[in-house]
């Protein structure tokens, strides 16, 4: 058995109930009220806890591509986008205040050095590498150096760029998550049973972070041995921005949380018996009882 993790009462692991992430990420489209409708669904399904993302827009991107021509809300102008769909630190205060309200983890992925320092202002109880981030030595070490369980997406990256990342980081308080960086995810691209590539030479927890349509791999992630999965979630698949696509909305949501929970039950034990309630059945149907 691989070791567990533990964030704040949450233990994730082998024979622990799948911890469930719902991603907010940006679909917040930079509205605090927003956000909080998208947490309130996440907390009406049953999600463990809600992830954010973080960056420090004139480190993660060049001054070239900031300067690029992008119209929305926010302007006409690549950097306009990405400077509105930032959250300060108001902004997250109130969020922080509101999901411990609604009894909620929430954390990050950030994707530079000064988001990881922003976060630690709120205590968060573990950080999110993103797949884009997964070569970035000097962020996964500074991340690492905070003390913090760390879970760590995959998509976009081979095996050798994963082992080397799993190098640096370590597998103490780690989870690796199969995902691929498709939004949504085609079936051929999804690869589930990389989980158990994982899982038989990682010595810590599997997870799975999608991007697909629909529940059903995200079911059988958890069904084939991931200890986590995480899905982003949206109002409405139909708003502006890149993620809403491959989004769950409250209903999917509520699916894919109660089908994932009944997951242990489904696969029992492995032990054929007759049950209780069959002992009936085997009166009105047998004409040979053994």
């Amino acid at each position: 058995m691989s070791k567990i993790v533990k964030i704040a009462n949450k233990t994730i692991g082998d024979g622990h109930p799948c911890f469930i992430i719902a991603e907010i990420g940006i679909n917040h489209n930079g509205s605090v009220d927003l956000a909080k409708r998208i947490i309130d669904i996440a907390v009406t399904t049953g999600c463990d806890a809600v992830k954010f993302q973080k960056r420090t827009v004139d480190v993660v991107y060049t001054k070239e591509e900031l300067a690029k021509e992008r119209n929305s809300v926010f302007g006409t102008t690549n950097g306009d986008l990405k400077r509105g769909l930032e959250f300060g630190y108001e902004q997250y205060a109130e969020i922080d205040e509101y999901c411990k309200q609604k009894g909620i983890l929430w954390f990050a992925s950030c994707w530079d050095e000064q988001s990881v320092d922003f976060m630690e202002q709120f205590d968060v109880p573990c950080y999110k590498i993103a797949s884009a981030s997964l070569t970035d030595d000097n962020l996964l070490k500074y991340t690492r150096s905070k003390g913090k369980p760390i879970l760590l997406s995959t998509g976009m990256s081979t095996m050798e760029e994963i082992r080397h990342a799993v190098k640096v980081l370590g597998t103490e308080d780690l989870i690796i998550y199969q995902c691929t960086s498709t939004y949504p995810s085609e079936a051929y691209e999804t690869n589930l049973r990389v989980i158990e590539t994982f899982k038989q030479e990682f010595d810590c927890p599997i997870g799975y972070s999608g991007h697909e349509r629909g529940v059903t791999p995200s079911v059988l992630a958890a069904a084939i041995g991931a200890n986590s999965v995480e899905r982003h979630i949206t109002v409405d698949r139909t708003n502006w921005g890149s993620d809403q696509a491959a989004s769950l909305e409250m209903a999917g949501l509520y699916h894919m949380v109660r089908d994932i929970r009944l997951v242990p039950a489904l696969l029992g034990d492995g032990k054929k018996i007759v049950y209780p309630r069959e002992l009936p059945i085997i009166e009105k149907l047998r004409r040979v009882k053994g």
